[in-house]
């Protein structure tokens, strides 16, 4: 089986994934607090976790993988959002899950296990904090309870952070009732038109952390696989789930592997309001941007480093992603011919992509190796590539492959008119690489007037007939 590595927050490492049961490998995604649309930065962990989802179900298998991905619906952001519109709490929260759902649907990202909501798991979080309280790792201070921080001896190991630091460093929220500033809030009173649920410690709603720790467990257990979530997650949010999680729990070890992915830039910008670059997937999938482009433009920079958003890479994305439809309807890739190549066992993803892919999810690599593969002149020979587009999500329904504008591939072509090109593109490149620019343009000119349409991407040439191939134009130079 091949091996997947994933770099671990937890260690600092790339490690070799390893599940605690291959019959049942378990992760998390902190899912949206669901108040309004979700801005571009929020789908990238959701593509992240999406491609991981894919590959574990082929190697595992489809039903041995369990994926959750919860929904926040009870936060001060929601509070305040409905006392501005005047509208009720459920009404909003109801409507922005739908509006969650469907922009991530139309990225193309697969439905989790398991959606939670946070007002589902009520009893569970009560429970959890009495638990807390019990064992001393909590209090009871003002209507309030809090998390003993200095309780848990490794608080900060996930960060890299000492206490002292973390104070230093972040907007602590002073309060009377607290023991120390670093203590965080389990539960809290709700007053007149606040969402609030009955508790040992009178009327209130669960503080934000507390809601994954108990839906974890609920549905993964002590211990699981995978935790992630975007790198300004890291912390509070996740220290603070594994301090409450391993001291309610401490014979579990909550998630082994923890991933993070970094953050979202436009046009080599900080994204943000104030500077008028801040857009959601929705703005986007409006002004027409196809979901599959957004998603390949996200998948095309490695989730450990910062992914710039620009026009030039939407561009060239659509342009790519034009090419690669347009093979695969010219082939008459769909339903039928894929039932085919599976019963003839020819349904086989690319050893490389796969080794590309489960290598820390290199997504760019896995994407590289596509361009490669494109150059396939027959169904079978092509059908590494096109099980690659479906690993990446970039194909969900093979009944309904997308189609770009001018997206057809042209005439199929037979053996020999596909050797005389790739013999063109290997004298252009031996051209180029003598600096001999004269032959090289001309060869170019060539393969234009022929309609070959050409892409370089990393020193490799891959092609496709445009809609005005004309092999007889081809010749020799």
């Amino acid at each position: 089986m091949t091996t997947i590595r994933l770099t671990n927050t937890k260690t600092r490492r790339r490690e070799e994934f390893v599940p605690l049961d291959p019959q049942n490998v378990r992760m998390y995604l902190c899912g949206p607090t669901v108040y309004d649309r979700a801005h571009l930065g929020n789908s990238r962990n959701v593509l992240l976790f999406d491609v991981l989802f894919r590959l574990l179900r082929h190697l595992y298998g489809d039903d041995h993988i369990t994926y959750v991905r919860n929904f926040t619906d009870v936060d001060d952001k929601i509070n305040a959002r409905a006392a501005e519109s005047g509208r009720e709490i459920g009404d909003i929260t109801a409507e922005t899950t739908r509006w969650y759902h469907q922009d991530m649907d139309a990225l193309g990202a697969l439905r989790p296990t398991h959606e939670p909501r946070a007002t589902q798991y009520m009893a569970q979080m009560i429970a959890m904090i009495g638990d807390l309280v019990e064992k001393g790792h909590a209090y009871a201070a003002d209507g309030h309870v809090l998390f003993a921080v200095e309780s848990y001896a490794d608080y900060g190991k996930l960060s890299g952070r000492s206490i002292d630091d973390m104070i230093a460093g972040a907007r602590v929220e002073v309060a009377p009732y607290k023991r120390n500033p670093m203590d965080f809030v389990l539960w809290k009173p709700s007053g007149d038109g606040l969402p609030g649920w009955d508790s040992p410690w009178g009327y209130g709603r669960p503080g934000w952390h507390i809601e994954c720790s108990a839906m974890a467990h609920d549905l993964l257990g002590e211990t699981f696989d995978i935790h992630g979530g975007g790198n300004d997650l890291m912390f509070p949010h996740h220290e603070n789930e594994i301090a409450q999680s391993a001291c309610a729990h401490p014979s579990g070890e909550f998630a082994r592997y923890w991933i993070h992915n970094e953050m979202l830039m436009v046009e080599g910008k900080k994204m943000s309001k104030s500077l008028g670059n801040f857009f959601t997937v929705r703005d986007l999938l409006d002004q027409g941007v196809p979901g599959e482009v957004i998603r390949f433009v996200m998948l095309g920079t490695h989730y450990g480093k910062t992914m710039d958003w620009t026009e030039k890479r939407r561009e060239e994305a659509e342009a790519t992603l034009r090419r690669w439809y347009g093979i695969l309807h010219g082939h008459g890739f769909g339903s039928d011919l894929v039932a085919a190549l599976r019963a003839e066992g020819k349904w086989e993803p690319d050893a490389e992509f796969i080794g590309v892919l489960a290598n820390d999810l290199n997504t760019p690599g896995a994407m590289a190796r596509l361009h490669v593969l494109a150059k396939g002149r027959t169904p079978a020979a092509l059908a590494g590539f096109a099980h690659g587009m479906e690993m990446l999500g970039l194909i969900n329904d093979w009944a309904a492959i997308p189609m770009f504008d001018g997206g057809e591939a042209g005439p199929d072509v037979t053996p020999a008119v596909a050797a005389q090109v790739d013999g063109l593109l290997a004298a252009r490149a031996e051209a180029r690489a003598a600096k001999d620019w004269t032959r090289a343009d001309a060869l170019r000119d060539v393969l234009n007037a022929a309609g070959v349409q050409v892409t370089d991407v990393g020193g490799q040439a891959t092609w496709v007939p445009g809609p005005d191939f004309d092999a007889a134009k081809l010749g020799d130079v």
